[in-house]
């Protein structure tokens, strides 16, 4: 994993190995990874400092929600969690019971698997020692977790320096996929007010006027961005959407769910390009084979 020098406020995955296991618990044994964070914010009582605090390079992350995904992907590792394709995590049938979990035995599972496939790979490195191109690169999968691969913050990096008009256009793209039609970019960016109106139609039936706005932000949206375009939608707006590059405070958030105002959906800079790989949109699926030479080598 990457090294920094920064004390960082948010609990280690090592530590939010167990809180996520019992989040997932408490939501009936499966949840997406918001549903997750919300929950382990919740049952650890932690302060809007630390659910607010941005992972070192990142413009669009926390650092409790990198943390997490670290967590997520150690215990998926450990046999204790799946994921589907739609990012929905859940216990696996040997775990729904609620079994207590040794944090630091599931973190050294993982290790210890790691390094008998560098082994491996090293082995297979000495038989090409003669052509060097024939090797296979050391690839450390502890690098990143499941959920943050390089092209996710290359792609963040590309979003970030669109051009702001050009940004709404593959806005525009992304909701109707998501099912909006009529989608109308109604204002320039900039201008802090609704950028975008569409309709959206749920199981064929009911219909909904939408306004969208969204943001090429850097860093965090606030609760008074969430209040001001609020205040914005005119009365045959029926929902709101918030579409931000960036991530939203946990004040934001609480301000958007708001049980006495209008509810704004939010779309942050991780679910805005979860959206796009879903759809495709400017990214194409390479699949590649991991060798599991334990299996080979029991069989």
């Amino acid at each position: 994993m990457m090294s920094r020098n920064k004390k960082i406020l948010s609990p280690t995955y090592t530590e939010l190995i167990v809180p996520t296991y019992q989040a997932l618990i408490k939501l009936g044994g499966s949840g997406t990874n918001n549903e997750i964070c919300e929950q382990v914010i919740k049952d650890l009582q932690l302060s809007d400092e630390v659910v607010d605090e941005s992972h070192l390079g990142s413009e669009n992350q926390t650092e409790l929600e990198y943390q997490l995904a670290w967590a997520r992907t150690y215990l998926k590792n450990f046999g204790v969690i799946i994921n589907s394709a739609r990012s929905v995590w859940s216990i696996t049938p040997d775990y729904t019971t609620g079994v207590e979990l040794d944090a630091r035995e599931i973190v050294s599972y993982t290790a210890n698997r790691n390094a008998e496939r560098r082994k491996g790979r090293r082995k297979i490195e000495e038989v090409n020692c003669e052509n060097p191109d024939d090797g296979i690169a050391e690839n450390d999968e502890t690098e990143y977790p499941d959920e943050i691969k390089p092209w996710r913050q290359r792609l963040a990096e590309v979003l970030q320096n669109m051009d702001p008009y050009g940004f709404e256009r593959l806005t525009q793209r992304v909701l109707r996929e998501c099912g909006f039609t009529q989608v109308e970019v109604t204002k320039k960016s900039g201008d802090g007010g609704i950028d975008g109106t569409g309709k959206l139609k749920i199981n064929g039936i009911f219909s909904f006027n939408v306004a969208f706005q969204c943001k090429r932000y850097k860093g965090a949206v606030g609760a008074s961005d969430i209040r001001d375009f609020r205040g914005s939608l005119t009365t045959d707006i029926e929902k709101g959407v918030f579409i931000t590059t960036g991530m939203f405070t946990k004040a934001a958030k609480e301000e958007a769910s708001n049980p006495g105002k209008q509810q704004i959906d939010l779309i942050d800079g991780e679910e805005f390009i979860n959206k796009i790989a879903q759809y495709g949109i400017g990214v194409r699926e390479v699949i590649t084979y991991e060798i599991d030479e334990e299996f080979f080598e029991k069989i």
